[in-house]
């Protein structure tokens, strides 16, 4: 038993690592542009030093009213109402109106969420086209793969990685005797308890680990150090994976 564990991928505990987002570089193609101003053209004779202007500038508007917005991120349309296309180019920190930070508490991730479903649930707009059926139903789901992502310490860790291209090799398997002795170890106690109060215990063990590696992790990105955030995301892993065994057997 202790040998095949020692095999196991990273995959193995990063289950939900796959259903995090991907984020092209481009804009959504349903949405339109509008120039701010009507372009203006230069007579042949005009010389350029003194003719040039600044690049045009373009507004994301509304697919339905064609208005701009008035307020960012671009999710749904204070004028007409209307749920708006996904644009892949916002990332969840945008969608929740912070910065990107492993830092969140302080942050009301959870009021914000019901905020957003209170504008995209697709129950709210099950009068209107299949159009923006379809807009609710991809804008909502996006949110609460948000929320889920960075209320967790891990998957807010892996995702920041993620949006700095720093990719973590989920068939990478793990070397580390020590940390994997430990892992067994904890497994086995979680194995061999009997009571809630026992695995609570352990719970509570665990969330000490994860909290402070998550702390090695906060400061290994703020350094840019993304190799050694990785080397603490693959602990944070372990640690994670531990904590659902006991919440599944409590």
């Amino acid at each position: 038993m202790r040998n095949k564990f020692l095999s196991t991928p990273l995959s193995s505990f990063l289950k939900f690592g796959r259903t995090l987002t991907s984020i092209p570089q481009r804009l959504s193609p349903h949405l339109k542009l509008r120039s701010s101003s009507p372009p203006s053209f230069a007579p042949p004779f005009c010389r350029k030093s003194l003719c040039s202007k600044p690049a045009e500038k373009f507004q994301i508007t509304c697919w339905n009213c064609h208005d701009v917005p008035q307020s960012v991120p671009f999710l749904f349309c204070q004028s007409c109402r209307c749920v708006q296309p996904v644009d892949h180019s916002i990332d969840y920190f945008e969608i929740f109106g912070t910065e990107k930070t492993y830092d969140v508490e302080g942050i009301d991730l959870e009021g914000k969420y019901k905020e957003w479903q209170k504008k995209l649930h697709p129950d709210l707009v099950h009068s209107k086209s299949q159009k923006e059926k379809d807009f609710a139903a991809e804008q909502s789901a996006r949110v609460i793969d948000a929320y889920h992502t960075l209320s967790k310490p891990l998957s807010r860790a892996i995702y920041m990685l993620k949006l700095d291209g720093a990719e973590i090799d989920e068939e990478q398997t793990i070397y580390d005797a020590e940390l994997l002795a430990e892992i067994m170890e904890i497994r086995e106690e979680v194995e061999e308890a009997t009571n809630s109060e026992a695995l609570n215990h352990i719970r509570s063990q665990m969330q000490e680990k994860l909290q402070n590696w998550s702390n090695a992790f906060a400061d290994a990105f703020e350094r840019r150090d993304f190799e050694e955030a990785k080397n603490v995301i693959k602990r944070m892993t372990y640690y994670s994976r531990v904590i659902e065994e006991v919440v599944k057997k409590l």
